[in-house]
């Protein structure tokens, strides 16, 4: 899916497309993306946008976007055999980091009931996972086929720093520190006063790792004598879910100046706990809301600003849909792919430096899942990862993020990135269930005259959980190599009277794409690699 070889390519034909003439000149198909449960209403009158010249935020860093795997998922999808991991596996963490380092994190909860035996040590009843050398080296073997960058999870709940050290030891000896990018002390520890660690027998009484009075305090206390046995590696931490935990960051780096990664995890919605009818209930009117998308990081600029003049990096390394594992007809729909590409853009905007979609095979939220027979892989692939696709094609590692305004509709959501090469995409999502939208775009400055039009669509729209396709390809109900197969398939588009006009069906995205000018010229300023 290269849009600079798409804009110079021959016309091609957008899949839906009525008719050839109707599709070269509105750049429209039919309506793939329409809800199951109501009719799309049409198209209402234009709406016009105007893409500015305004650069925004950061450049996208490299490694951007990752993966966050739970201790026991990993050879879950990579297989047991370090000699020859999961291929399927490595080429979807590639496809999201093109000529890049990707950084994925193993931890979330199963990071503190995880154990790495020590001599003489009784293994604590809270322990479910217990580490050897076989998982070592298949998970070496994940960092180096990917090329990527490790972030470990510690158990802090144990709150012994013999096992600590233990657990940090074997990582260094049987991954590699080259391999690892930091150790992050424990995994949510605002929730250790109120979470069981285990239950005792007889009678199942609850046992927490931490009494009523573990504070923040008390936590800063815990990583500043902890820290002390890491000795040659980055910290990351709080890992926290908490923005009041968070703001405890400047004591964090008084305390600790090893922390090198600040860790925030984000879920806008919630399955435990809520009701139907409150807002963090998970249906996908909430989760298609800008409250989930665009609110996630609210509060959390100074923490992004102070980690930055600290010369650490923010990472929201654990992040999806639904709290507690997902929600059925929601985290495994479509419009978890619509919801993921504003996310994504709502993040970077922001000035984060990372992401981690956290997963594992039994949650809902998967992006995808692996079947081995005889030593062959394949893999199913969920609508979730096609949203991060789409969001790694229109923002590669260097691009600057443009200024937009909003949108008469609020059905629809607007971002544009200008990327190290000039290209300039601006993705359109439409969240509404049934309204097809008409948009009007008057391209910057620089821009070349012709664009062209990527769709990500789903038969049945936002409930679909399966047929999702982006400019025309897909990964099938099974794919055995990783890679998106079928006809790239595009739509050329060209101005009148210096607007470019598609329609966007209700429950889609589309991508429009510019070359720069043929003068050579570019839009805005640019830096990074290319895509």
């Amino acid at each position: 899916m290269l849009a600079a070889a798409a804009i110079a390519a021959a016309p091609a034909v957008s899949p839906g497309a009525t008719t050839p003439k109707a599709a070269a000149s509105a750049g429209a198909t039919t309506s793939p993306g329409a809800s199951t449960s109501a009719p799309p209403s049409g198209p209402t009158a234009p709406i016009a946008i105007q893409i500015s010249n305004t650069p925004i935020g950061r450049p996208v860093a490299p490694g951007f976007l990752g993966f966050s795997f739970e201790y026991p998922a990993v050879r879950e999808y990579t297989g047991s055999n370090s000699r020859a991991i999961n291929p399927v596996l490595v080429q979807l963490i590639r496809d999201l980091n093109p000529h890049q380092s990707p950084v994925l994190r193993i931890g979330g909860n199963s990071a503190d009931q995880t154990w790495w035996p020590l001599r003489g040590v009784k293994r604590s009843p809270g322990i479910k996972n217990v580490l050897n050398s076989s998982w070592l080296a298949t998970t070496r073997a994940l960092a180096v086929e990917t090329g990527g960058k490790l972030i470990l999870d510690l158990n802090l709940k144990l709150n012994s720093a013999a096992e600590m050290k233990a657990e940090a030891n074997a990582f260094r000896t049987g991954i590699g520190a080259q391999n690892i990018a930091a150790l992050e002390i424990g995994n949510e520890p605002e929730l250790y006063p109120i979470t069981p660690f285990y239950y005792q027998k007889p009678n199942k009484t609850p046992v927490y790792p931490r009494p009523r009075s573990y504070n923040r305090a008390a936590y800063l206390g815990e990583v500043t004598g902890f820290a002390k046995q890491l000795t040659g590696f980055p910290l990351a931490g709080p890992a926290t879910g908490n923005i009041r935990w968070l703001a405890r960051l400047p004591k964090l780096f008084t305390a600790e100046p090893k922390l090198k990664v600040v860790t925030y995890h984000r879920y806008p919605l919630i399955r435990c706990f809520t009701q139907p009818g409150q807002p963090g209930y998970p249906t996908i009117p909430n989760l298609l809301s800008t409250t989930s998308s665009r609110d996630l990081l609210v509060g959390a600029g100074p923490e992004i600003g102070l980690a930055h003049a600290h010369g650490a990096t923010f990472r929201v390394d654990e992040l999806n849909s639904v709290a507690c594992k997902g929600q059925l007809g929601v985290s495994d729909t479509f419009a978890s792919a619509l919801w993921m590409v504003d996310t994504l853009f709502a993040i970077a905007r922001s000035g984060v430096d990372g992401v981690n979609i956290h997963t594992l095979p039994e949650a809902i939220y998967k992006p995808f899942t692996f079947t081995e027979t005889n030593g062959r892989w394949s893999a199913t692939v969920r609508p979730e990862y096609y949203g991060m696709l789409l969001f790694t094609e229109a923002a590669p590692p260097g691009s600057r993020l443009l200024a937009v305004p909003t949108p008469a509709s609020p059905d629809l959501r607007v971002r544009a990135a200008l990327t190290p090469h000039g290209l300039i995409h601006v993705v359109v999502i439409n969240d509404s269930l049934t309204t097809d939208h008409t948009v009007t775009l008057r391209a910057p400055s620089g821009a070349g005259k012709t664009a062209i039009v990527e769709r990500m669509v789903a038969p049945g729209g936002a409930t679909a959980t399966t047929g999702v396709t982006l400019a025309g390809q897909g990964f099938g109900t099974a794919t055995t190599t990783g890679t998106l197969r079928g006809p790239f398939r595009v739509v050329h588009l060209h101005p009148v009277a210096g607007q470019y006009t598609i329609q966007i069906p209700a429950s889609s995205a589309a991508m429009v794409s510019f070359a720069p000018a043929a003068t050579g010229s570019r839009p805005g300023p640019h830096t990074g690699a290319s895509h």
